[in-house]
């Protein structure tokens, strides 16, 4: 990467255990696509619930040639909210989707993707 990593922690303190982690899985996204130019991570603790755990957001955005992929993960649903709170787990699922999206940049890149005819028939088509 041209640029260092970015780490912020909000609504929470900041734990070297995250950031080790947070450290290895970037360091996974640049090994996959070795034109990665920034990666910027955020861990988020919105709400202090303490009755059903903390709810975490993690965003991860990464910068590469042309272009900015961005990844917000954190519950969506309400049965997703309170069955694992765990960091580490939000953490995981945030830089599992990061990877699904830089495979997909780098199929693009090479042509791999077909695009969405518009309009019109194919060849051999009539």
């Amino acid at each position: 990467m041209d640029v260092p990593l970015e780490i912020r922690f909000h609504n929470m303190d900041p734990s070297d255990a995250i950031e080790a982690r947070v450290r290895e899985r970037v360091e996974k996204l640049n090994r996959l696509y070795d034109q990665l130019i920034a990666c910027r991570v955020s861990i988020e603790a919105p709400h202090k619930q303490h009755r059903k755990g903390n709810l975490f957001t993690v965003h991860v955005d990464m910068s590469v040639p042309g272009s900015e992929l961005v990844v917000s993960h954190g519950p969506h649903h309400p049965q997703q909210k309170y069955r694992d709170p765990d960091l580490y787990t939000v953490l995981n699922e945030a830089f599992e989707a990061a990877e699904r999206q830089l495979v997909e940049f780098k199929r693009k890149q090479r042509g791999e993707v077909k695009n969405h005819r518009q309009g019109g028939a194919l060849p051999g088509e009539a």
